[in-house]
């Protein structure tokens, strides 16, 4: 009589506590960004008291695309296509390099104009500017950066 009620007690103890630990685990998730572009100034060194150097540069990478209607004729197995608009954007990321050896290689060989591909995760953050004002900052911290030329792997850091 008294052993039923006890069980059942138990466990709804060991649901909660259960239910209580798996709450607890984290969630898998991923924050990778892979950036093949070009660098638009060469990489500048800073350290803030008591922290970490950086090395930072700029890449901007372009998309392009085409825009309007694709008219197609036909006429003795001839197609021809009118292709539309061509446009472009170029969009520019600002690169962070934490890691010791690829933060100096990187500031050491990485030069305006380097075709690089990069891989890291995006981080965005707050600072404040010379004026007291707070800003918004997103940044790719690297953690791999690969020089090409010419389109083909040249060396990787």
């Amino acid at each position: 009589m008294w052993r039923r009620p006890a069980w059942q007690v138990l466990r709804q103890f060991v649901r909660h506590d259960s239910d209580t630990v798996a709450s607890l685990v984290l969630e898998r998730s991923m924050n990778r960004v892979q950036l093949l572009g070009r660098v638009g100034q060469d990489p500048i060194m800073r350290q803030v008291e008591g922290k970490n150097p950086v090395t930072i540069f700029s890449l901007a990478t372009n998309e392009m695309w085409r825009t309007g209607d694709n008219e197609v004729s036909q006429g003795a197995l001839l197609f021809l296509c009118a292709l539309g608009d061509i446009s472009q954007k170029t969009t520019w990321h600002r690169i962070s390099v934490f890691r010791p050896g690829l933060r100096d290689v990187t500031y050491q060989y990485v030069r305006k104009g380097s075709r690089i591909f990069v891989e890291g995760k995006i981080d965005y953050g707050e600072y404040t500017d010379k004026n007291n004002v707070r800003r918004q900052a997103t940044t790719i911290i690297a953690d791999n950066v690969i020089f090409l030329s010419d389109g083909s792997v040249r060396d990787k850091v």
